[in-house]
């Protein structure tokens, strides 16, 4: 693993976290809040990634959908009872608090995204 400074993913990984903290203050319900906010922080998980970290595109997209998929199954287990969060608003939010297929659906989804936009990148930029 070759750590290097990646301002682009960084910017885009800032991008995304702006979007995601609007979606979650503005949105209290439906498809953008539940849906596409989980399509979206698994990328921006992995352009924070790769903002550090040259190549292993496959190798961090896996990671990252590895890490998503085992919050959603500590959700599962409902890990915030055993750790007394179960009333902390921030703990709910960063962990979530319910156990949904379509969060993985989701997740999947960016993580497929993520590396389309890769496998298209480096066709383009010849990497």
């Amino acid at each position: 693993m070759k750590l290097q400074f990646n301002k682009t993913y960084l910017v885009l990984a800032l991008l995304l976290f702006a979007t995601e903290a609007c979606i979650a203050t503005f949105l209290k319900t439906g498809f953008i809040r539940h849906t596409f906010g989980d399509y979206l922080v698994v990328i921006l998980m992995y352009c924070f990634l790769k903002s550090f970290i040259k190549g292993y595109h496959f190798k961090i997209a896996m990671s990252v959908l590895a890490f998503s998929y085992a919050i959603e199954v500590l959700q599962l287990v409902n890990i915030l009872k055993p750790l007394n969060l179960e009333n902390s608003h921030v703990a709910k939010l960063i962990l979530g608090s319910t156990f949904h297929i379509s969060d993985l659906v989701a997740y999947t989804l960016g993580i497929v995204s993520v590396l389309i936009v890769e496998m298209r990148l480096s066709k383009i930029l010849n990497v």
